[in-house]
């Protein structure tokens, strides 16, 4: 008899929306591969996901997007296996221009070409309707990116410029996926302003002590709606906020300059 489990691989998947999206889908009885880069850390949101798990024990996998070495690793230790899901969520802030040993800005490459990289090579296991679903942010709206210097060589680095840009870049690659791979499905969302660890020591600060700011859960509530819902109900390749399509900053909406940018991504990393 065909197994019929579903199989979601969430990245950045250690503490956070990756880890609360992780604990509702083995709720659900989902098959779930949570990444992380600490080994601590993942064995430690290994142990609370399996407590909550209603099927199959959760995998964890090691990879640090700051190399794509590592990437490569992780699709090779995924091949031969169905995944339904690829929920690209890890992402940081870098303080200050930093170069990986890949030779790529750290922000673009763990943000967007790490899982950029990790979709093109997990794209034969994706099933007919599987979902790729990308953390992207309203900081999108004030970011800038440049598909001919995506790693902004020149100029005075901005490290909440580079996350925005590199926000704008989830939302382009969500809605480029759609157009060039239309038996998937593939979306992005904005998660609100969460309480976790994420971001420069004055933003997690902020995130600690600030009023009104989401939970983990109510973070994740989109990422794990969007693996959920009736795909009828969906819109492929939009961007979502509270569980709406939403139009994106004007040059994230571009499909020439979304074009642009998947080119500029594969001549990078492919």
């Amino acid at each position: 008899m065909e197994d019929l489990t579903r199989h979601a691989v969430i990245t950045g998947a250690t503490s956070g929306i990756g880890q609360a999206a992780a604990v509702a889908l083995v709720r659900l009885g989902w098959q779930v591969t949570l990444v992380g880069r600490d080994p601590g850390r993942l064995d430690a949101a290994l142990g609370a996901v399996r407590e909550a798990a209603a099927g199959p024990e959760p995998v964890g996998l090691l990879a640090d997007f700051a190399q794509l070495s590592q990437v490569r690793d992780l699709a090779a230790k995924l091949s031969g296996q169905r995944v339904d899901v690829l929920a690209n969520n890890a992402g940081l802030v870098a303080n200050r221009r930093t170069t990986t040993v890949d030779g790529h800005e750290l922000t673009i490459q763990t943000n967007h070409l790490a899982p950029f990289l990790l979709a093109n090579l997990l794209r034969d296991q994706l099933a007919p309707g599987a979902r790729i679903v990308n953390t992207a942010s309203m900081a999108h709206s004030f970011g800038t990116l440049d598909p001919d210097n995506l790693d902004r060589r020149g100029g005075i680095y901005s490290a909440w410029l580079a996350y925005g840009g590199s926000k704008r870049a989830n939302i382009l690659f969500a809605a480029e996926a759609a157009r060039r791979w239309p038996d998937l499905l593939s979306f992005s969302f904005h998660p609100g302003v969460v309480r976790t660890r994420f971001g420069t020591p004055a933003a997690r600060l902020f995130y600690k002590i600030g009023p009104g700011i989401a939970t983990p859960e109510q973070g994740a509530d989109q990422l794990v709606w969007l693996a959920t819902e009736d795909p009828a109900q969906l819109s492929n390749g939009a961007y979502y906020v509270l569980r709406k399509p939403t139009r994106p900053h004007p040059s994230a909406g571009d499909p020439q300059f979304a074009d642009r940018l998947w080119d500029a991504s594969a001549a990078a990393v492919l």
